[in-house]
């Protein structure tokens, strides 16, 4: 689960992480009286949404009269930004975060995520403030730092003040920014975050540490713990149909494929869309019904998969373990015949009650076709869409009229025509 910067800032004065005064709006008069209840002589009008790059897409302004908050609110607000976490379709600004200016001297950046090989939590930090941190990774590894931490030690001073010395912090600053990194860190721990990242972090003129952004995802198995959480979520910043598929517990991802797949398990799943790709297709979704799917469960996956006009094909890849396949081909044959499906679908199915599973579909009368491994599901369902291409009707001929050919002249009127040329 995501949050908005505003929302981020708020948990962090929680724990004691300084940052830039602000007051989050919903329109363009809010907007202004949040710029003159602020004070000051310079504002910054951030655009709200779930993505990072902001700024580059144009939606962080900084205004220096209430009048350019007016112009620049009125210009963001509303407005489809496109940047390179929101796709080339972009996302609609429906909130902003007007804030106090801020004297900088220095950006850095700061993030936290559980790395999985040490099971140790990684602060990461590095001087290149304000860049994307994959970039700096890839061209210059060495400016980014790392300390992993022990959850039953937690971060201590030491190693925080190490960290801070490391990126360019000045000697003066040290203890702040030592206490930022120490807050920064007790926040991922107790929110049960899986990413803190600030960027930029920055110095000001006047020797202060300042987290001047704020990105926080949450884990979202252990949001039944954090109620306030859960109640900072943004519906309007999710995908529709990922919202749907969480009222039926189903874990679905949308993607920009045209085969729908639908798999028990999270590992299968990731296996059957690179298997998809090998063979030149594209996943439309990652679609995991998990160990307990009922009929009515399969069904409203059908739905959801179907509800996106990409999807020109189904793929369903399960093996039945706690899941069995005579249940989930029961659901499969329900869901075919409710939606009326008009795509073709591929089933491939092993484990538990396999040959019942089979049975049930090929006693359906439905024109499903059936493979025996992963690898033969795959070119399958890539088959059929080449296939479904190849048999597409043509146009009619009303819908498209051959051009009427220019009419002859009789071969008289030519040679007429040719010994008039010739007097």
């Amino acid at each position: 689960m995501k949050i908005h910067e505003y929302q981020g800032k708020e948990i962090f004065r929680r724990y004691g992480v300084p940052t830039p005064r602000g007051i989050p709006c919903f329109s363009v008069e809010e907007a202004v009286a949040a710029a003159q209840r602020l004070g000051g002589k310079v504002w910054v009008v951030k655009a709200q949404i779930h993505a990072g790059g902001r700024g580059k897409g144009g939606g962080v302004k900084v205004a220096k009269s209430p009048d350019e908050v007016r112009a620049h609110a009125k210009k963001i607000l509303g407005m489809q930004l496109v940047t390179h976490q929101t796709g080339p379709e972009g996302q609609k600004v429906r909130r902003l975060l007007i804030e106090e200016g801020a004297n900088i001297a220095k950006e850095l950046y700061v993030g936290l995520v559980v790395d999985r090989g040490t099971q140790k939590v990684a602060l990461m930090a590095s001087s290149e403030g304000g860049m994307d941190i994959e970039q700096v990774a890839a061209k210059t590894p060495e400016r980014i730092h790392k300390v992993f931490v022990d959850p039953q030690a937690g971060l201590a001073e030491g190693e925080a003040r190490e960290v801070a010395r490391r990126i360019g912090v000045p000697e003066g600053a040290l203890g702040d920014a030592a206490r930022l990194l120490q807050g920064l860190y007790r926040c991922f721990w107790e929110t049960d975050a899986s990413l803190v990242e600030v960027n930029p972090l920055i110095v000001t003129r006047d020797g202060r540490v300042v987290a001047l952004d704020a990105k926080i995802n949450f884990d979202d198995n252990a949001l039944f713990r954090h109620e306030d959480i859960v109640a900072l979520r943004d519906l309007d910043e999710e995908d529709p149909l990922e919202i749907e598929a969480s009222r039926h517990d189903l874990n679905y991802i949308s993607l920009d494929g045209r085969i729908g797949c639908m798999v028990n398990g999270a590992g299968l799943a990731m296996a059957t869309m690179d298997t998809i790709k090998l063979f030149g297709g594209s996943p439309a979704n990652f679609l995991d019904v998990g160990g307990g799917a009922t009929a009515e469960k399969v069904t409203a996956a059908f739905k959801i998969m179907l509800s996106n006009p990409k999807v020109k094909a189904i793929l369903v890849n399960i093996f039945g373990g706690i899941m069995k396949c005579d249940t989930i081909a029961t659901g499969v044959v329900a869901a075919a015949r409710e939606v009326k499906l008009a795509v073709p679908l591929v089933v491939r199915m092993k484990g538990t009650n396999e040959d019942l599973g089979k049975q049930i579909l090929k006693d359906s009368g439905l024109p499903i076709i059936s493979a025996d491994n992963m690898a033969d599901a795959a070119q399958k369902v890539v088959a059929s869409l080449a296939q479904k291409k190849a048999t597409a009707k043509p146009k009619s001929k009303l819908q498209s009229k051959p051009k009427a050919k220019p009419k002859k002249k009789p071969a008289a009127k030519k040679k007429a025509k040719a010994k008039g040329k010739k007097k």
